[in-house]
């Protein structure tokens, strides 16, 4: 595949850009291979991309049962910060924040990532020595993030209320090198240099079943032919539990809806990210003009990617009083994605009962920030059979009771 630069793009132009090649290819299925990864979302790229470039493992699949990056990759909010309390939570988020640093050179592909900061507001006092705690935490684990106060909130995001009379700003935990990137982008990117390596990217081939030879994984059926394979990754989130039960075990996981929406594009009115917990909402403002909002996820199991009005009210409602300008903006759109939740909160990167079979799920809302990190990691368990990045999130936690309790950390639901 040709080299992206600006050359490239000035020499094209006086071609009449006759000359770009496919980003990537779209192969018929082979009967066999290496490794077959399920879900060609950002998780399931990520893992592609690592296990060819740092393990050299390179006859891979990644079967995608719709369009590439149509879950939850592209129906995100972009967000990037890696604040996490627990030790575990804040290696792997790191991992992927510093890999997201030199993504763009790393797959020749801009992928738009944008350090621009995020500051989660503390609006209780419980909030505050909360975010104190975690910024101690995160100088012990050699995250770069720090505590600042209201003076500091209105300055870096002037137009935030720090006075509100019900929710008032008393401060802020501040990451820096938080921000966001192109989530298209970063699936399309890994897409192309997987293509690169020679793995098969094939779209429109859904799984609906896993077949067994003894104890270990032997192959899938698929919609368009078996296809035999070593070792079997399952990278699908919210249809987790569903590709789980055709192997024969189950996985501690609920599916909700996440929603989100933008406004109008407006000028240049915001640089940072604000996640505002305690009126469960985050905003940030798109290179477009668009403010993009989120809330929580929906309090009840279901499978729609769509969004409801009633959600968008509670959400809207709860950030105009520390964003008041909004009240004046029009939506623009609104979608929803299928988020896959554990009970504490943290995901799941772990072997499963049957062998050479593993599974990346249970990323909750927080999928879209973690995907280079959780990709380095699992395609090193999957390729060692461990992985210092994945060994405490572990699917024999839950019966052991050794939680890792993200549920504050993650704020409104990721």
């Amino acid at each position: 595949m040709g080299h992206y630069s600006a050359l490239a793009v000035v020499r094209e132009a006086f071609r009449d850009h006759r000359g770009w090649q496919r980003a990537w290819q779209s192969p018929e299925p082979r009967r066999r291979y290496d490794v077959v990864i399920v879900g060609a979302g950002g998780h399931g790229l990520a893992t592609a991309y690592y296990l060819g470039k740092n393990h050299g493992i390179r006859n891979v699949a990644v079967l995608e049962k719709g369009w590439l990056g149509g879950g939850n990759t592209g129906r995100n909010t972009t967000i990037i910060r890696s604040n996490y309390l627990q030790d575990a939570s804040a290696a792997i988020y790191e991992k992927a924040r510093t890999l997201y640093e030199t993504l763009s050179q790393d797959l020749n592909y801009n992928v738009m990532f944008s350090p621009r900061g995020v500051m989660m507001l503390a609006q209780t006092e419980h909030e505050v020595r909360g975010y104190r705690r975690t910024a101690h935490a995160n100088a012990l684990q050699g995250v770069e993030t720090e505590f600042i106060g209201p003076g500091r909130v209105k300055e870096l995001c002037p137009i935030i209320e720090v006075r509100g009379p019900r929710y008032p700003v008393l401060g802020a935990l501040w990451q820096p090198r938080g921000g966001t990137a192109r989530h298209d982008a970063v699936a399309w990117g890994y897409a192309r240099k997987c293509s690169e390596m020679g793995m098969d990217v094939i779209q429109q081939c859904e799984v609906t079943g896993i077949r067994t030879s003894g104890s270990d994984v032997s192959g899938v059926v698929t919609t368009r032919g078996d296809i035999d394979c070593g070792k079997l990754g399952i990278v699908v989130a919210g249809h987790s539990g569903h590709l789980a039960d055709m192997a024969g075990f189950r996985l501690p996981i609920e599916s909700v809806a996440l929603q989100a929406l933008v406004s109008e594009p407006i000028k240049p009115c915001m640089d940072v990210v604000v996640m505002a917990n305690t009126v469960h909402g985050y905003m940030s403002q798109s290179d477009k003009g668009e403010m993009v909002i989120g809330g929580g996820a929906d309090g009840f199991n279901n499978y729609t990617q769509r969004g409801s009005f009633s959600h968008v009210e509670e959400t809207v409602r709860a950030l105009v009083e520390t964003f008041p300008m909004i009240s004046r903006l029009k939506m623009l759109r609104q979608w929803g994605g299928i988020v896959d939740m554990t009970g504490d909160r943290s995901p799941i990167l772990s072997g499963t009962p049957v062998g050479n079979l593993f599974v990346n799920c249970g990323w909750g809302t927080g999928g879209f920030k973690a995907i280079p990190g959780s990709g380095w990691g699992f395609a090193e368990l999957m390729a060692k059979g461990e992985s210092p990045l994945c060994a405490e999130f572990g699917l024999d936690r839950f019966r052991e009771g050794r939680f890792i309790d993200e549920s504050v950390a993650a704020g409104v639901a990721h």
